[in-house]
């Protein structure tokens, strides 16, 4: 098997090598955005079983932010939900026969972890200010502004090797074992990958709604009047 910290390009646009976690992970965008297209062109106020299917998934993902950030979810709707079912969707992406994840390879999830230590400063930022959000780094006193600091990026590179650590370890034994025992042996592992590939997206969700409500630094009790204001 391929190292799993080198990729090579499967071809160059220009001086610019395209490897296949790159390929992959583009496919599954194109499929979400034309998928959120038709779910969203024709809703009905009597929904029926795909629109209901829709509902329930954004009402379960307003619901988890409600719960986790306290917080009024339509501004952070849009960037947890995509986040997570992106997640979803590339680890599952290895249903398809001769497609490895992209979520296996450093560079995609860097890029997602990289995305959630920018929001949390956009989203930090839109609620306090610049000032409000900088002062969060200075609590509870001055002293700890080089500690809170470094921990704002161990917690981002946290979730980029919990990410990559379960994604590639997921492929990596089952591809050890198909190459040992045959076809059918593995199977049982490959449906234990995807419950542990579920489990990664909503654990990555989850903990990105919990760095971005930090950055807000709000009391509970406020935030939800703060973003119904």
């Amino acid at each position: 098997m391929n190292s799993p910290l080198v990729t090579a390009p499967l071809f160059h646009l220009g001086p610019v090598p395209v490897s296949a976690p790159v390929v992959t992970a583009s496919a599954i965008v194109a499929c979400l955005s034309f998928g959120a297209f038709l779910a969203s062109r024709r809703l009905r106020l009597v929904p029926g079983a795909f629109q209901a299917f829709i509902e329930l998934l954004v009402e379960s993902v307003d619901s988890q932010i409600r719960d986790t950030m306290r917080v009024e979810p339509a501004p952070y709707r849009a960037f947890i939900g995509s986040l997570f079912l992106f997640i979803f969707a590339a680890n599952w992406s290895s249903l398809v026969p001769g497609v490895e994840p992209p979520t296996a390879h450093l560079e995609t999830d860097a890029a997602l972890a990289f995305l959630v230590f920018l929001a949390v400063i956009v989203f930090g930022v839109r609620v306090g200010g610049w000032r409000g959000y900088l002062a969060t780094f200075a609590k509870p006193n001055l002293l700890l502004v080089p500690l809170n600091f470094v921990e704002s990026l161990t917690r981002i590179f946290s979730l980029l090797v919990r990410l990559f650590g379960n994604v590639m370890s997921g492929v990596f034994v089952i591809g050890i074992v198909l190459s040992l025992a045959g076809l059918l042996v593995p199977i049982p592992l490959m449906a234990l990958d995807l419950l542990t590939g579920a489990v990664q997206a909503y654990i990555f969700a989850v903990l990105a709604m919990v760095f971005i409500a930090e950055g807000l630094d709000l009391p509970p009790s406020d935030k939800l009047e703060k973003e119904t204001s």
